[in-house]
């Protein structure tokens, strides 16, 4: 029954895409319907391997069709599949202690990318790509500790697939110089499975491939219409037609480094110029309050806008040269043993670190720190910013304490932390 009403929802929405009817459906409409569909329950949160991530998929190409696309996954179909395997799970002793993993068995999990072209017979693609996967009832990489419930991911990535899905319909009425090649990953969640198998057995010539662009929760733009735009250090050519992009509709925050948790760094690693769009962190990421009525369309409008300007200030351009960064995953990064329990505003661009979210009984929130408060001092080490903050827990291990200092609207107040 779940599934049939899923097909009639799907046939529904499609039909209502391609009806030529007295008053044009608006952007935002299609976006919320695209978007509501992806984060419905229906779809049990799209765990990779799922009959969620199969009928998502399904909905995907049916999208795809009504905008024309050409299929290019594997074998002259849409999806181009891959395998992976599951880390076997760590069992338990009574009293809570982890034991070794023994000889558990864990069998492979196929995952299916869905790919896309817009066939304009030209020789060089731009790549536009978001992940359609999530985490199902609640996998290990929830951070919800209530019993399981089905974790929707509007934002995180619903909310990028329906920009993709817009794009291809955008620039499907452009004239281009370029062919774009329109992908939604499977396996992000599980450790970018997807887009590493892509790049590995590419179903186009990687070397006709002059850029990447990937969408990565782009649906929680907050009021000051802040952009994260990550990887603009793998061109020189990026933060100038990033600029010109701009209709001055949005504040950017750059980070140069072409990794991070995201598809884009696949591409990255096989040497391809990368952007990655992100809206920031919230208190709803991998949980299942993460749905589509917290979702800002006009922010997902905005970010359409950026990256179909683009591609257009970039048409030119027979190719796009690539440069490495000093990517802030690396080795000479700061490790660290304890946390504070915070969500950082990966947006801010103030002095200090600002936080986004405090998780409930942890050390922050017992101390007495809340949402919205910028750490400034941790013991004698001053934050001015998120390396600086990492750098300042890399100090402490568990059982030490220390004071921190944070700006609180126009105060400064110290807390006593404690790491037991």
């Amino acid at each position: 029954m779940r599934q049939n009403t899923f097909i009639t929802l799907s046939a529904l929405v499609i039909l209502t895409f391609t009806q030529c009817g007295k008053q044009a459906i608006s952007e935002k409409e299609i976006l919320r319907s695209d978007l509501t569909m992806l984060a419905g329950d229906s779809l049990q949160g799209r765990e990779t391997g799922s009959e969620g991530e199969r009928m998502a998929g399904d909905y995907i190409i049916s999208r795809f069709k009504t905008l024309s696309l050409q299929p290019k996954g594997a074998d002259g179909d849409f999806r181009q599949a891959f395998t992976y395997k599951p880390h076997p799970p760590i069992q338990m002793h009574d009293d809570g202690d982890s034991v070794s993993m023994g000889m558990a068995i864990v069998k492979e999990v196929e995952g299916h990318n869905v790919i896309g072209l817009l066939d304009n017979h030209k020789s060089t693609y731009i790549i536009i790509g978001a992940h359609y996967d999530h985490l199902g009832w609640g996998d290990e990489n929830s951070l919800y500790k209530g019993e399981k419930q089905i974790h929707n991911g509007a934002d995180d990535n619903a909310s990028g697939v329906s920009a993709m899905l817009l794009l291809a319909e955008r620039l499907s009425k452009r004239e281009l110089n370029h062919n774009i090649l329109f992908m939604a990953f499977s396996g992000e969640e599980k450790g970018l499975w997807g887009s590493n198998f892509f790049c590995k057995n590419p179903t186009i010539s990687m070397d006709s491939v002059i850029c990447m662009f990937n969408m990565d929760m782009v649906g929680r733009m907050k009021s000051d219409s802040t952009l994260a735009v990550y990887g603009t250090g793998t061109s020189p050519l990026w933060p100038a037609a990033l600029e010109n992009a701009n209709d001055d509709s949005l504040k950017f925050v750059f980070s140069e480094s072409g990794v991070g948790p995201s598809d884009h760094t696949s591409f990255y690693l096989v040497d391809k110029p990368v952007l990655h769009f992100f809206t920031g962190q919230h208190e709803d990421y991998h949980k299942p309050t993460d749905d589509a009525e917290l979702i800002n369309y006009e922010g997902i409008l905005l970010v359409a806008d950026l990256i179909e300007n683009l591609v257009v200030e970039i048409d030119d351009d027979a190719s796009i040269k690539f440069t490495k960064t000093k990517d802030q995953d690396s080795n000479d990064s700061p490790g660290f043993k304890v946390t504070l329990g915070v969500i950082p505003d990966y947006l801010f661009d103030g002095e200090g670190m600002r936080i986004d979210g405090v998780s409930e009984d942890r050390p922050a929130h017992s101390a007495g720190i809340i949402k919205g408060d910028v750490v400034v001092l941790m013991g004698d080490h001053n934050v001015t910013d998120m390396q600086t903050y990492m750098e300042g827990l890399s100090m402490f291990e568990k059982g030490d304490s220390t004071m921190v200092s944070v700006k609180r609207g126009e105060e400064t107040l110290t807390f006593m932390v404690h790491w037991d």
